[in-house]
């Protein structure tokens, strides 16, 4: 296969303004956004903020422990004969809830921008601005961006270093004789403000004084800046090729290149210590983006879809390419992921561990399994957290939390505590690095996490002495989360994983020729059957309607069938709520992972049309930008879960799953529209 073609015929190209959909660069730990000038010139012009981060850069509002959990006012849930407490949103506390809701958060670490002067000497503002050619070639992962300043003509290559938090930039223009063209980059102040994120993810420009810059020469040609916000600090270096760097305003600082020349390169390195090591050359980064992002396409997985001859082929092919660019810049690092990656705060900057698998199931599919395990590694350091979470609350093992930053706490919430679909995540993740290595040392590496995950799941689960059976709440809150925790009983995605999950630690258990506990074969056998009504699953046993006010939000109950194998499952009763979900789902509410579930579910059903009409939906939900990125709504427009799923579903549809009746293309239409080629791409579970 020739994947070098199939990656660069979509390449992503800007001619105008395209203000949902800046392009980004970045390794997995850090990223860079950036408008059409190849750097943050025009930010006001972007309905998304364009975004500096790291996974290390993290900032505490005036300072760390200002508040705990303890701070606040716990919600009780009667639990079968017991309260167990949950950090709700309180009725009163409201400065310690929202401190600590927003607190660690992201840190937006600069703007780099360009200045561009007129002939007069005035700032050159975005309508002076013509002919943008802007194209990012995939296959050596550089940005390269054209354009005219009052018909003067700018050419600009952007990179990012793929193993530290650099960018390296080279510009050629007229303008730098006639000292029109600047390079400045500003701070922002880090701090949450508003109680509804929504609010908060623009950077704040105006309190000055609520944190601190200075600069420190180094050498020539290379300068230091120091940041410092309360009790956090970190750096950042310049090296230019020719200029002066000038303190120009509390927070700017200005490279002024030499009106000599018409090329100017510079590398800017971003770190939460001051390095010992000086920055890359311009050339050096060049080289080590290519180097890097040839072998990512060339030993991952690719799917070809040229030969098809459905209408909608293409568009897949183009969103299965530049998902791939986008979760391996945004999703691959040494942190589970926030849902917009580095393109900017979504939930104040944290993550949610519910959505992981989303981010990342789909590393080992595409053979690039090292990009899973790569965060997996988080998990143990905050075992010890998730084993206390469990033991404040009368259960064993560990439980994992849903909205968190770096320090694995949970954070307060109206929602997030009552989630539990998170819990069998990292043992299913744990499992899909395991088949894809099957490596002693996964086993021996990730033991301690999959056994007290399964502790916790057969200590959460109640036995119905009535019913014989092992049943899921109430207290909680199912994947579909307008349900709620005081009444949600059972929901069926749920309980298949329970009983997927405990399978899978006892077979990890076997192969490392050790004694499980004995309670997650009694309590795997002993779930209790999926609910179901009027032949169609319900979102829960509680849950009588059949979507007439519940048809909103995740159809997470098809996750049963899809995502999971389904040994609780009735294949007609499956069926016919994929066919209820399709007629009579609210898409409007949904989310974008909810597409490709719902292609997984019908490929394991044999409804192939089905799959292909689910991951392809004109809905809004559903949409995919220029940039690859999943919009969801205005204030929303990246959302990376989204473009996770479909890498997801895309493989098991390809390569099958374990039990499918074919082994190629077992999700795909047998009515000769649908040709796929594809090379080093694994089957499903």
């Amino acid at each position: 296969m020739n994947k070098k073609e199939v990656i660069e015929r979509h390449n992503p190209h800007i001619t105008k303004v395209e203000s949902n959909a800046p392009l980004s660069l970045g390794n997995g730990d850090f990223g860079f956004s950036v408008d059409f000038t190849g750097l943050q010139s025009f930010p006001k012009s972007y309905d998304a903020p364009l975004s500096t981060q790291s996974n290390w850069g993290w900032h505490y509002t005036k300072g760390k422990n200002v508040y705990t959990n303890e701070d606040i006012r716990y919600q009780s849930f009667e639990t079968y004969g017991r309260n167990v407490d949950y950090p709700m949103k309180p009725e009163d506390k409201e400065d310690a809830y929202h401190w600590l809701r927003q607190n660690p958060h992201r840190l937006q670490l600069g703007r780099i921008s360009f200045r561009f002067l007129s002939k007069l000497g005035k700032e050159v503002e975005i309508n002076q601005m013509t002919q943008i050619n802007q194209t990012l070639k995939l296959w050596t992962g550089t940005l390269h961006s054209e354009f005219l300043v009052e018909e003067v003509p700018v050419e600009v290559i952007t990179v990012c270093h793929p193993h530290r938090d650099e960018i390296g930039v080279k510009v050629v223009s007229p303008l730098m004789k006639d000292k029109r063209l600047e390079v400045f980059t500003l701070f922002s102040n880090p701090d949450m403000t508003h109680t509804s994120w929504s609010k908060s993810i623009f950077p704040d420009y105006d309190h000055k004084d609520r944190h601190d810059s200075t600069m420190k020469c180094v050498d020539k040609n290379t300068e230091l800046l120091q940041r410092r916000m309360d009790d956090d600090v970190y750096f950042v270096q310049w090296n230019w090729s020719e200029g002066e760097l000038k303190q120009t305003d509390t927070h700017e600082f200005t490279l002024l290149p030499s009106n000599q020349t018409n090329e100017l390169e510079f590398t800017l390195h971003f770190s939460s210590k001051q390095s010992k090591s000086s920055n890359s050359a311009f050339n050096e980064v060049l080289k080590a983006s290519e180097k890097y992002w040839g072998n990512f396409w060339l030993q991952g997985g690719c799917a070809d879809f040229s030969r098809s001859t459905d209408q909608r082929a293409f568009e897949l092919e183009r969103r299965v390419i530049l998902s791939q660019y986008l979760c391996a810049v945004h999703c691959g690092g040494s942190l589970p992921p926030q849902e917009t990656g580095f393109m900017y705060n979504s939930w104040f900057g944290k993550f949610h561990l519910e959505m992981h698998w989303w981010h990342a199931s789909h590393f080992p599919l595409w053979n690039r399994p090292d990009l899973l395990e790569r965060s997996m590694g988080w998990y143990e350091t905050i075992l010890d957290k998730a084993r206390e979470l469990a033991h404040s609350q009368g259960y064993k093992g560990a439980r994992w939390p849903k909205m968190v930053g770096y320090n694995g706490i949970q954070t307060p919430s109206p929602v997030a505590p009552g989630l539990i679909w998170q819990q069998p995540h990292p043992i299913a993740l744990s499992e899909w690095l395991y088949r894809a290595t099957q490596s002693k040392s996964v086993l021996e590496k990730y033991q301690s996490v999959v056994f007290e995950s399964a502790d916790f799941m057969v200590s959460f689960a109640h036995w119905d002495e009535e019913k014989e059976v092992y049943v899921l709440g109430p207290p909680l809150i199912p994947a579909q989360e307008c349900h709620q925790m005081n009444d949600s009983l059972n929901p069926p995605y749920e309980v298949e994983y329970w009983k997927y999950g405990l399978e899978l630690a006892i077979e990890w258990a076997k192969r490392l020729n050790i004694e499980g506990n004995p309670d997650w074969t009694k309590v795997s056998r002993l779930m209790t059957p999926l609910p179901h009504k009027d032949g169609v699953y319900l979102a829960h046993e509680n849950c009588p309607q059949t979507f007439t006010e519940k048809n909103h939000d995740h159809p997470s109950m098809l996750g049963a069938f899809g995502i999971l194998p389904g040994k609780l499952v009735d294949v007609n009763i499956m069926r016919n709520t994929l066919f209820k979900v399709r007629e009579e789902w609210d898409w409007e509410s949904s989310w974008g992972w909810d597409f490709p579930m719902c292609a997984m579910t019908a490929a394991r059903l044999g409804e192939k049309e089905l799959a292909i009409d689910f991951l392809l939906m004109d809905a809004t939900k559903n949409t995919y930008l220029v940039n690859g990125h999943n919009y969801q709504r205005p204030g929303l427009t990246a959302y990376l879960p989204g473009n996770g799923g479909l890498l997801t579903a895309v493989a098991m549809m390809i390569c099958g799953w374990e039990g499918s009746p074919e082994k190629e293309c077992s999700g795909f239409p047998n009515n000769g529209e649908w040709t796929v080629e594809w090379q080093d791409i694994h089957s499903y579970l």
